[in-house]
């Protein structure tokens, strides 16, 4: 870990108490000794701040999240008149210098500057204050965790005793070069992290920092990702206790334009001076109209109905080089400002809803988890009347609703690779119409549990640290 660390400006970037820039570059020979930057309860402030900026990052929730785990699924489609972007990703063409090495550096940067924290705590008395920054502290290092272990290491259903996950830091010790624990022992990290934050911090953050509710949410993520189904429905409950509220269909399209917050449970904010147009890895528009890295792939579209709100919502279909594309218009901005800057949404309540439903559903409680996935489908559809699944087939409909509701927003990827399912894309091409330019056949097909499944750890990190092991098959 030692290359990434020393990559980290070593003291949080003075632990915001100088600034927040994420451009400041220190040396170790020029560091400020975090015990003397974090003594009054503005460092702290300053210093969670700082935590918070990384996830803004490009390569991690500033683009990157919201589009690799539906490049590397099913979709998406490659347009032919894009710039290549990913396409190796695309093509599950991965190696150790061709990975998501933005994500492992950014994640560690999180988990070291929440651990600077968390590190000089006791410098605060004891009170509320010292109990929120220390929940948040402990929420984001578990966060950053959950996200890289999903990408590069397999997910606790699929795993077997011996397959490894990914260090869990708990140290701002530059010299530490760990090797990997196994997934259940990195799981077990993340949810004794998530465990202990909930009962620190604060109901009410505001906008763009974790509270309560925002914990008990990821710890449904993770424990629906585990399969303790039991678990994940008494923290989607609690998280739902907190005032949880589904965007209403009136105000839909408004959410994608950050005219509202109806609907969010946790974004990070992104403003017109941090530059960072997330809409962009997906379309740029100019003149000649919108050009697009990646299309929704058609047999997708097709899912959605004429009386879904989402399908106005999260396509704009519109020429570019004389062809006509499907675009993805989740991102293409607020309602005023610069194209493509918008707020990065990490947790909404539609998935809390939905996550609940799949846990009710495998536990055996219809009734409950049909409610939950009518709660949903009731704002979405157009005169909607209740359904009446059950079985496997209410099991089909939340999973549609999950993958309908939640696409392009970093899920997809990781809920096939967590059910075990393969990746099968459709043959149809990039136009509009299901035609143009199609995949190669021989990247169609992922099956279950292919090793490519788990990205391969950065060469950068093996090169640094003898104790790392890549994953199998790189």
């Amino acid at each position: 870990m030692k290359h990434l660390i020393y990559k980290s400006f070593i003291v949080l970037m003075m632990l915001g108490v100088v600034s927040c820039d994420d451009n400041l570059e220190l040396s170790p020979n020029n560091s400020l000794d975090t015990g003397q930057a974090l003594q009054q309860p503005s460092d702290f402030t300053n210093a969670i701040k700082g935590v918070y900026s990384r996830f803004r990052i490009g390569t991690y929730w500033g683009g990157w999240y919201q589009i690799v785990p539906d490049v590397l699924s099913d979709n998406l489609i490659l347009n032919s008149e894009g710039r290549n972007s990913k396409q190796g990703l695309h093509y599950w063409n991965y190696s150790g210098t061709n990975t998501w090495g933005g994500l492992w550096t950014n994640g560690y940067l999180v988990a070291y500057r929440a651990n600077s924290i968390l590190e000089n705590i006791e410098s605060l008395s004891d009170g509320d204050f010292k109990n929120n920054i220390q929940g948040e502290a402990l929420a984001l290092r578990a966060l950053a965790h959950f996200d890289m272990t999903r990408v590069f290491a397999k997910l606790p259903q699929q795993a077997a005793a011996g397959d490894l996950g990914v260090p869990y830091v708990t140290s701002t010790d530059v010299t530490l070069q760990p090797n990997r624990p196994s997934v259940q022992e990195t799981y077990d990290k993340i949810v004794a992290d998530l465990e202990q934050a909930k009962g620190l911090i604060g109901t009410d953050n505001g906008t763009g920092r974790l509270d309560r509710s925002s914990v008990n949410a990821l710890l449904s993520r993770v424990y629906l990702y585990a399969g303790q189904y039991d678990q994940a429905a008494t923290a989607a409950t609690a998280a739902i206790g907190e005032g949880g509220t589904i965007t209403s269909r009136s105000n839909f399209e408004s959410l994608w334009k950050d005219e509202l917050e109806q609907g969010i449970n946790f974004k990070i904010r992104i403003t017109e001076a941090d530059g960072n147009a997330i809409g962009t890895q997906y379309s740029q528009t100019g003149a000649a109209g919108v050009r697009s890295e990646y299309n929704v792939d058609y047999s997708l579209y097709q899912l959605y109905q004429d009386s879904d709100i989402r399908k106005s919502a999260y396509f704009f279909v519109g020429p570019f080089a004389s062809k006509e594309f499907i675009h993805i218009a989740k991102y293409f901005g607020r309602a005023t400002g610069s194209l493509n800057i918008v707020d990065a949404k990490l947790i909404r309540w539609e998935e809390v809803y939905l996550s609940r439903a799949e846990a009710f559903a495998e536990l055996g409680k219809e009734v409950d988890a049909l409610a939950d996935l009518d709660a949903v489908r009731a704002e979405r559809y157009e005169n909607f009347t209740s359904g009446n699944e059950t079985g496997q087939a209410l099991k089909d409909a939340i999973a549609l609703e999950r993958r309908l509701e939640l696409a392009f927003e970093g899920h997809r990827f990781f809920d096939l690779k967590r059910k075990g399912l393969a990746i099968s894309r459709s043959s149809f091409g990039d136009e509009s119409n299901g035609g143009g330019v199609s995949l190669p056949a021989d990247v169609l097909e992922m099956s279950a549990g292919d090793q490519r499944f788990q990205l391969p750890i950065p060469q950068a990190e093996l090169n640094a640290n003898p104790n790392m092991e890549q994953n199998p098959g790189y």
